[in-house]
């Protein structure tokens, strides 16, 4: 492990970033052919977030918000998180792998992050409610957390399909005194629960705060929740200096909504000779049922966003598949997808197969279990050729911890675990 002790001593406060969007929330240049992001919303939704922007702007650099969140990150979350240099794998695949730990978190991974930001600023706001939306169930859980922490009421979508298979994180949600409403309507995953989420919030803005649990979203969502989870790159790039004097020659992450690859990749993105690398869900195949939407998608409107999106031709969207439910969106954060236009972010895939394979190695060759969705990074790492990996120094995002996952993952491998 790395020493975090003078982390302890610093604050995390986001810096502008030369990839902000513009005041409409827009990535990219004007004379782009596509802007990403904007908001895509029912009028009525309009006034509240454009209020909530404002309301953001007003603490998105102030010390005095930010020292409110950080008394939470180090005294309830546990950060700094940990920078783990993973010795049998860098043994085994003669590289530098260092995992950052957002897997030792409070409630498992890394959404509590955002929830405790985004908390702090409904209770600023005077907001008395959250809402969520959630695939994996961790965003809930988190959300469900910070809620009884602050005293706040709290209500979770969640899609039926993934009630039933994250029945651990449903359980913690209402033991934390949320209520979950299993979505039952399209696909019955994250897309779902995500329309019936903004639909609540339409007709109860006044005195409701949504939480929305990624990058995604209509402005100022997408840079708010990057901003946020920023910490995780600013951590790592101080803790990989500090144990190793350099920077990584590449940053591997999954990506879902991508809320925990912009955390990771901000800190890192300008610098020259770091590779940026993003891992979507290839589920079954690329020619069958997968959630690869910048690989296989196209640019179209969902959820208040112009982004990457899984859709026919005549823009229906289209069931997203993963073994992972918390990368089972057809859609991507548009500052991903302002990304892959401009060839700033590398991006590739990885099948359930080889996911489960991964989920396997790193918990037998570290003693660490990690989330379906962190397998997928692990995943393009075991995968990548050994000259491109030889000598080198590897970062790569442990999103979160394979607790959710002991039921899904007690029935795929039973054969392989008598």
């Amino acid at each position: 492990m790395s020493n975090n002790s003078s982390l302890h001593e610093k604050l995390y406060i986001p810096s502008p970033s030369p990839h902000d969007p513009d005041i409409d929330g827009h990535f990219g240049a004007k004379d782009a052919q596509h802007r990403y992001g904007g908001r895509f919303v029912p009028e009525t939704l309009m006034p509240a977030l454009e209020k909530l922007r404002t309301d953001y702007e007003a603490v998105r650099f102030d010390e005095d918000f930010w020292k409110e969140v950080d008394y939470y990150y180090k005294n309830y979350v546990g950060r700094p998180s940990s920078l783990y240099f993973a010795q049998n794998l860098s043994k085994e695949l003669n590289a530098k792998i260092y995992l950052k730990r957002e897997d030792l978190n409070h409630t498992g991974a890394h959404k509590i992050n955002h929830c405790i930001a985004q908390a702090v600023l409904a209770k600023r706001l005077g907001k008395k409610k959250v809402i969520a939306e959630t695939g994996a169930g961790q965003h809930g859980v988190a959300t469900a957390t910070v809620a009884a922490l602050f005293g706040l009421e709290c209500e979770v979508f969640m899609g039926a399909k993934d009630v039933k298979r994250q029945e651990l994180n449903v359980f913690r949600m209402k033991l934390l005194g949320a209520k979950v409403h299993a979505v039952e309507s399209g696909s019955q995953s994250l897309k779902d629960a995500m329309n019936d989420a903004i639909r609540h919030w339409v007709t109860n803005a006044r005195d409701t705060y949504y939480i929305i649990g990624t990058v995604a979203g209509p402005h100022p969502y997408p840079m708010m929740i990057r901003d946020i989870q920023s910490i995780i790159g600013w951590e790592a790039k101080q803790q990989l200096k500090a144990v190793e004097g350099c920077l990584p020659d590449k940053v591997i992450a999954c990506i879902g909504g991508g809320s925990n690859a912009l955390g990771i990749f901000n800190h890192f993105i300008e610098d020259e000779g770091v590779e940026c690398i993003g891992i979507e869900a290839g589920g079954l195949g690329l020619d069958s049922k997968h959630g690869c939407s910048l690989e296989k998608g196209s640019p179209g409107v969902l959820h208040g966003q112009l982004t990457y999106l899984l859709q026919d031709e005549d823009g229906q969207i289209q069931e997203a598949h993963s073994i992972s439910a918390g990368l089972d969106y057809p859609g991507i954060g548009p500052e991903h997808a302002y990304f892959k236009d401009n060839n700033i972010v590398t991006y590739n895939h990885i099948s359930d197969e080889e996911a489960m394979d991964a989920f396997v190695w790193l918990s037998q060759e570290e003693g660490i279990i990690p989330a379906f969705e962190s397998s997928h990074a692990i995943a393009y790492l075991k995968k990548m050729k050994k000259e491109d990996l030889e000598g080198k120094t590897i970062l790569l995002n442990l999103s979160g911890r394979g607790d959710k996952d002991m039921n899904q993952a007690q029935d795929i491998l039973a054969t392989q675990f008598k």
